[in-house]
């Protein structure tokens, strides 16, 4: 038995701050005791956390490592995605397998299931995505959400001809999901006129990657929004969470649905919350290719961010995750000179979310609270992972942040640890700093430098959502 102790930090939960000293036996939290207390005890191990604060490790459930995309593939691996991760005080991640239409969903899972193991930092699930909806593919969920802890399932609206499901086709997933207590994930745009809008944009030679914004407008992610919502009803209430919401449009809608008290749910991303579509996405050149992603960034004449950030505030959305989807600039974004439509659409934010919705807290925009709530304790509550993960707990896995209020984090592509050329939030200096990570009692990261190993993540088989109405 291994023994390690946190003492002298403040420990941050959903409801409170209280300076807690953290007793850690092998990959469990054992015991939270009062400050002083732990000298009672025999440890191989002291950490010091004075200053600081102790967070339940965060929990990302929107990643995408190894995704193909494109003619390319997503340029974080499982191995170097999940090290960036640790990096950035995330200890778990739930990454999307994919079915493509005519794919066995098994078969599909198995190969995600290959580049994962043996391979995480940090421990990892995994949703589903169902690019073709058939009576295999529904049979399927059945036997994921029984047999493979697998419990959330993502269809698009968007994408026709590679990932888009119908509205029929989504119904009937719906109502499946609503049978086996699953998730339906939803990526919601309104692909079909999306494309009518590239298809005119680009003939009237309109080729720079901001336009990769303007033929995806905030009203047709509201649409899709209401839409999913109302096929969710329709399929007798069926569990629905919106990614990657970036527009007003689609909050107004969900925040409705939420005060009739349907089991709606929500997230956004860092760059909906500080990056737009005139100063990033429509930089000089080609630039602005960096910042091509589904959904897009938005105006800033417009007041997305602001509602963003009061949604957060409300619960109306109850997660921040990164959609992280790293693609480099040359050899792969530089796919789309010429045509923005070809840009292969992602941003790589899997290291800088605790600091990105923390400096959010710096400015005024959140509480202490809701920023682990947001990143931990929801998240893994909303997937199935709550007790187990998200929380600072007796018998809740050993995933603890020592995070220092008072340093700072200087951004930048020549310092970070994703695989990638690029950030978004080049030069961005942010108060506070990781200083030390725990994943399931064994320390892989301290005061920079790496100290985990390749394969500690283990696959976490998840439940049924914890977080319904």
């Amino acid at each position: 038995m291994t023994r390690v102790l946190v003492h002298g930090g403040e420990v941050v939960s959903s409801t409170g701050t209280t300076p807690t000293d953290v007793l850690v036996e092998d990959e469990r939290i054992v015991a939270l005791l009062a400050p002083g207390t732990g000298d009672l005890f025999a440890v191989d191990e002291r950490i010091d956390a004075a200053g600081c604060y102790v967070l339940p490790g965060g929990v990302d459930v929107h990643t995408h490592m190894e995704m193909p995309f494109g003619g390319t593939q997503a340029s974080d691996t499982f191995e170097t995605g999940t090290r960036a991760a640790a990096f950035g005080g995330t200890t778990t991640i739930v990454d999307f397998a994919v079915q493509r239409t005519g794919e066995d969903v098994e078969e599909a899972l198995a190969r995600w299931h290959a580049k994962a193991e043996g391979n995480c930092a940090v421990d990892y699930g995994f949703h589903m995505i169902l690019g073709g909806v058939d009576e295999a593919s529904l049979k399927a969920m059945d036997a994921l959400v029984a047999h493979e802890g697998i419990s959330s399932f993502k269809l698009f609206m968007a994408y026709p001809g590679v990932f888009y499901s119908d509205d029929g086709q989504i119904l009937r997933a719906m109502q499946r999901a609503t049978g086996n207590g699953a998730t339906i994930m939803m990526h919601a745009e309104n692909g079909t006129a999306i494309d009518v809008l590239v298809q005119q944009a680009l003939a009237a030679g309109h080729t720079d990657p901001v336009w990769h914004g303007l033929t995806r407008p905030a009203a047709l992610e509201g649409e899709a929004v209401n839409r999913a919502i109302a096929l969710a009803e329709v399929a007798g209430g069926t569990p629905l969470y919106v990614v990657h919401v970036s527009a007003s449009q689609a909050l107004e809608r969900i925040a409705a649905a939420r005060d009739e008290g349907r089991n709606v749910f929500a997230e956004t991303c860092p760059q909906y919350l500080y990056l737009t579509l005139e100063d990033h996405l429509g930089a000089p050149g080609f630039e602005g290719a960096k910042y091509a992603c589904s959904t897009p960034l938005r105006s800033k004449h417009e007041p997305h961010a602001r509602d963003l950030w009061r949604g957060l505030r409300t619960d109306d959305l109850a997660v921040v995750s990164t959609d992280h989807c790293p693609f480099c600039f040359n050899d792969q974004k530089t796919l789309g000179l010429g045509d923005f439509s070809k840009i292969p659409n992602g941003l790589g934010l899997v290291e800088h979310r605790m600091d990105l919705v923390h400096q959010g807290v710096v400015d005024g925009n959140l509480s202490l609270q809701r920023w682990v709530e947001t990143c931990a304790t929801t998240p893994a509550r909303m997937f199935g992972m709550y007790p187990k993960k998200g929380v600072v707990a007796p018998g809740s896995d050993a995933d603890l942040v020592v995070y220092d209020p008072r340093a700072t984090t200087t951004v930048s592509a020549r310092t970070h640890h994703m695989n990638l050329d690029h950030s978004a939030f080049e030069g961005a200096v942010l108060q506070g700093q990781v200083r030390t990570v725990l994943s399931r009692g064994r320390t892989i990261v301290d005061r920079g430098t790496y100290l985990g190993a390749k394969g500690h993540g283990r696959y976490v088989r998840r439940g049924l959502s914890q977080y319904l109405r």
